[in-house]
């Protein structure tokens, strides 16, 4: 019993002692000190947004066509009697060149009769101009005579009134006289026949000299010469073979242009559109339209889509604009020409464009000041802006194109702000940032917002 109640005296003095130790621990122990958290600093690439040099561009694709092309037809019937030896697909041939006969013999033979009519016509003209000077001769001497019967005439009058002559002999020379008349009006109905006569054989010369001229022509037929310097396409004819009017003999394709109807999106047209300034548009017309896109002065840079190296590209004109828009594809054909398609032939780097090449035609419409930043500035539709106090600002932005690794905006930044070009994980607003300005990157977008000049040059 004793144990027991030394036992409850001792276990409450052990839990004082002990509440007593651990209040003067927590009273003599030093205060805790707090450390104050924040974000750590990020490093991260910017740029400075400007208003720079702009160049609105649009792709389209289409197939290289002769800028000038001629199927040759037959325009006679006849015999293949000659082929030029490089009248074959794919060779070049000069201006002039001679490349097919068709057997010339009966269209000579027909030259031939058609010369010998004119002659003809024209000695029978000839005999008859002599004729009638020699007429015209007769008709003067027979008016003198008429003249000189008619005075002897009188004076047989005379003699026969005074009864020196009988009444037979005046009788006889009033006949002479009648006969004198006669050869007179003989001649003049003559000479009055001589213009219709004249008529008749013109017309015939003019007839023959009509026949003439269309043997010629026919005979020129036989022989076909290239219009213009031509690569040759499809032949379609052998030496000997007849061919008929009409039937196709080769294709001719021209050297000094080729073409390509680039089919465009409506959307990427219109913004070719796009001017500094307010200045009015007149589209009313296929004419007005082409003049309208004189005055912007396109660039048009081709390039082939496979095949060659990527900076291999010519440079070309848009002479035409298609008169309707394909309703499947909405799409508009835009014609482009490029001259002297030879010229500056590399072997394997640049080759000759050629019909039926498959090419990408760019459209540069001429430069205006845009706010332009490089894609990857963007995220979902925010940019991410290191401010005065470096801190990070998140900021929504709106957006009016994008063109490649390009975007335009219309708002939400403003000339000399600092934009972030880097990833931030996490993004949290308000966070302490390193800028270090990518002088090199600002440089490459200002190269690449203005694009490639005509001569291959960048601003």
């Amino acid at each position: 019993m004793k144990n027991l109640m030394k036992r409850a005296f001792i276990l409450p003095l052990i839990i004082v002692i002990a509440v007593v130790l651990v209040a003067y621990k927590i009273n003599n122990n030093p205060a805790i000190g707090h450390v104050d958290l924040q974000y750590p600093t990020k490093t991260v690439e910017i740029i400075t947004a400007k208003s720079l040099s702009f160049r609105n561009r649009a792709i389209a694709f289409g197939s290289i066509e002769a800028a000038t092309s001629l199927t040759v037809k037959a325009e006679i019937n006849g015999k293949i009697s000659y082929i030029h030896p490089d009248l074959k697909p794919g060779s070049s041939l000069a201006h002039g060149t001679v490349v097919l006969r068709i057997e010339p013999t009966a269209f000579e033979l027909s030259l031939a009769q058609s010369k010998a009519g004119l002659a003809g016509s024209e000695h029978s003209l000839k005999q008859l101009q002599v004729e009638q000077k020699t007429t015209q001769q007769f008709l003067k001497i027979a008016q003198k005579n008429f003249e000189l019967g008619y005075k002897d005439l009188e004076s047989s009058a005379k003699l026969l009134t005074q009864k020196v002559i009988s009444p037979s002999k005046y009788n006889i020379a009033e006949q002479k006289q009648l006969q004198l008349q006669q050869q007179v009006e003989d001649l003049q109905g003559k000479l009055a026949s001589f213009p219709s006569r004249s008529a008749v054989l013109v017309a015939q010369i003019n007839k023959s000299k009509a026949q003439l001229d269309q043997s010629q022509d026919i005979l020129n037929r036989t022989e076909i010469k290239l219009p213009f310097a031509a690569r040759i396409g499809q032949v379609n004819i052998e030496k000997g073979e007849y061919v008929g009017i009409g039937g196709q003999l080769f294709e001719a394709l021209g050297l000094e242009a080729v073409e390509v109807t680039a089919q465009l999106p409506l959307k990427q047209f219109s913004s070719l559109l796009v001017i500094d300034g307010d200045q009015e548009l007149k589209l009313q017309s296929p004419e007005q339209i082409l003049s309208q896109f004189e005055d912007i002065d396109l660039d048009v840079n081709i390039q082939l889509v496979q095949g060659v190296e990527e900076n291999t590209m010519w440079h070309g004109e848009l002479v035409r604009i298609s008169e309707a828009v394909d309703p499947t594809t909405n799409t508009i054909g835009l014609v482009v020409r490029v001259e002297n398609p030879y010229d500056g032939v590399l072997p394997g780097i640049k080759p000759p464009l050629l019909k039926g090449m498959f090419v990408r035609v760019e459209f540069i419409a001429p430069p205006i000041q845009q706010m332009v930043l490089p894609r990857k500035a963007i995220h979902q539709g925010r940019v991410y802006i290191v401010t005065k106090d470096d801190k990070l600002e998140i900021r929504p932005v709106s957006i009016t194109r994008k063109q490649g690794e390009l975007v335009v905006l219309e708002t939400g930044v403003e000339t000399d702000e600092k934009i972030i070009i880097t990833d931030i994980v996490p993004v949290i607003e308000g966070q302490p940032l390193n800028a270090i300005l990518a002088t090199e990157i600002e440089k490459q977008l200002a190269i690449d917002a203005f694009g490639k000049t005509k001569n291959g040059d960048a601003k």
